[in-house]
C-alpha cells in the first residue's frame, strides 16, 4: 500500500493505493488457470464506469470472440464491449439506460 497526494481544483488530498497485480500474484500459483472454463459459467464484465446505449445481443444467441455485446458510454464517448472468445448468452444483467460500476457483470455467458 503506497500513500500519495492527489491536488484536484486546488484542493490536496491524501489517497492509498494498493496494487491490484501484487495482491494477484500472492492469492494464485503461477500455475493456476485464471480463465474460467466454460462449464463453470464466465460473465462478461464492464472495463469502466459508464451508461448502457444500445445492447446487441439476445438469451440463447451463440456470439463469438470479436463480436459486440452492447455498447457502453462513458465519458461522451461509445466503447463497444465484445465477447473475448465464442460464447452463447445465458443471461442479460442490464437493461439500456443502466449506469454501471467498473468490473460489474454485464452478460452471463457459457
Amino acid at each position: 500500500m503506497k500513500i500519495y497526494k492527489v491536488k484536484v481544483n486546488g484542493k490536496i488530498y491524501e489517497v492509498e493505493l494498493e496494487s491490484i497485480e501484487e495482491n494477484t500474484q500472492e492469492i494464485q500459483s503461477p500455475k493456476q488457470e485464471t480463465k474460467p472454463s466454460r462449464n463453470q459459467g464466465h460473465a462478461i464484465k464492464s472495463p469502466m464506469q459508464g451508461t448502457i446505449q444500445s445492447i446487441l445481443v439476445k438469451v440463447g444467441q451463440k456470439v463469438k470472440a470479436g463480436d459486440s455485446i452492447l455498447i457502453l458510454e462513458a465519458m461522451k464517448l461509445e466503447n463497444d464491449i465484445t465477447a473475448d472468445q465464442d460464447y452463447v448468452i445465458e443471461e442479460i444483467l442490464v437493461k439500456v439506460g443502466d449506469t454501471v460500476e467498473n468490473n460489474q457483470a454485464l452478460v452471463k455467458v457459457s
